[in-house]
C-alpha cells in the first residue's frame, strides 16, 4: 500500500482492476510502467494527493489486476485496449475527464489514450519514452543492446517465459538494478522491491509483461504507424520529463521526437536511471505539479 492510499478492485472492459486512491480535486491518473506496479509512485503520490484526486490502478496483468490470456493474434494487451480499461475505470468512477501521468508502459497507454479519445484528456504527463513507432524507428546498435528486453519480451511464447522462469526473482533483479543510474537494488524501498519480484513468481503475470512487449513490437507499432501517416497528434498540452541517461537519451532528440506527436510539448531532463520516481522523486515533483496545476 502507498501511504495515505485506499484500495480497491475496480470491474471494467471485461476484467477488473486494482486500484489505489487518495486526495480530493481534479482526477489525476497515474499509470505505471514495466517491471513494476502501482508501487513505483510510493514517493511522489502523496505529495500529489495535497492537491489532485490520484488514482492508481495496475495495469492489466500488473500487481493485483486481472491478467487476461492473450488472445492468438496478440492484441489483449494492445495499448489501445489497455487504454479502454482506463477509460472504463473513469466512468466506474464518475470521472469525464482527468489528468494522466505515465512511466514506460503506462506512458503508452497514457498516450495512446490520449490520441484515441482526446476528450478524456486533459494534461498528459510522460516520463521516461518516446512513442512506441519512433522508438522502433531509432534503433541503432547502442539503443538494440541497452533495449534488449523490448526484443527478448516479445519473442513467440513460451520461449521468454520459460528463460524468465527459471530464476524469475533473478532476472527481476538484474532488470532492475541494471536500469538505476546508481545499478544498485537500494535505489528501492523493501517493500516496493518485494511487490515487483512477486509479480515475477507469478507465471500468468510474467506471461503478461511478455504480452505486453508482444504487442509493443505488433499490433502497437503498426497503430503508431498508421497514427504518423495520417498525421493525428495529441491534442492535450504534453509535459515530457526524461533521465540523462536513460532509454530515450538514447534517440538522440527525444523532445524532438515528441514535438512530431503532439503541437503543445515541453520537456524536462533529470539525474536520474529510468525510475525517476523512485531515484529522483522531486525532480518528478518539480515537473509535473506546476504542469498539472497551470
Amino acid at each position: 500500500m502507498i501511504e495515505g492510499f485506499t484500495a480497491s478492485r475496480i470491474a471494467t472492459n471485461g476484467i477488473t482492476l486494482s486500484v489505489h486512491q487518495a486526495g480530493s480535486g481534479p482526477a489525476l491518473i497515474l499509470l505505471h510502467g514495466y517491471p513494476q506496479n502501482h508501487m513505483t509512485w510510493h514517493r511522489v503520490a502523496p505529495a500529489l494527493a495535497e492537491h489532485f484526486h490520484v488514482i492508481i490502478p495496475d495495469l492489466r496483468g500488473y500487481g493485483d489486476s486481472d491478467a487476461p490470456t492473450d488472445t492468438p493474434d496478440a492484441t489483449a494487451y494492445a495499448k489501445r485496449e489497455m487504454a479502454r480499461d482506463i477509460t472504463g475505470l473513469m466512468d466506474a468512477l464518475g470521472i469525464s475527464r482527468a489528468h494522466v501521468l505515465g512511466h514506460d508502459r503506462g506512458a503508452r497507454v497514457a498516450y495512446r489514450l490520449a490520441l484515441d479519445m482526446p476528450e478524456r484528456v486533459d494534461r498528459l504527463g510522460i516520463i521516461e519514452i518516446v512513442p512506441t513507432g519512433s522508438f522502433w524507428a531509432s534503433w541503432s546498435a547502442d539503443l538494440a543492446m541497452k533495449a534488449y528486453h523490448w526484443t527478448f519480451l516479445a519473442q513467440p511464447s513460451p520461449l521468454p517465459e520459460r528463460m524468465i522462469g527459471a530464476d524469475p526473482v533473478g532476472y527481476c533483479d538484474w532488470t532492475l538494478e541494471s536500469w538505476t543510474l546508481a545499478k544498485s537494488l537500494d535505489t528501492f524501498a523493501p517493500d516496493a522491491l518485494e511487490s515487483y519480484r512477486a509479480q515475477f513468481r507469478d507465471p500468468a503475470r510474467v506471461a503478461a509483461m511478455c504480452a505486453d512487449y508482444r504487442a509493443g513490437a505488433g499490433i502497437d507499432r503498426q497503430i503508431d504507424e498508421a497514427d504518423m501517416a495520417a498525421g493525428r497528434k495529441v491534442a492535450a498540452p504534453v509535459h515530457f520529463l526524461w533521465a540523462e541517461t536513460g532509454f530515450p537519451a538514447r534517440t538522440g532528440d527525444p523532445a524532438g521526437l515528441w514535438r512530431d506527436w503532439a503541437d503543445r510539448v515541453t520537456d524536462a531532463s533529470c539525474v536520474s536511471g529510468h525510475f525517476a520516481m523512485e531515484e529522483n522523486p522531486k525532480a518528478v515533483l518539480d515537473a509535473f505539479l506546476p504542469f498539472f496545476r497551470a
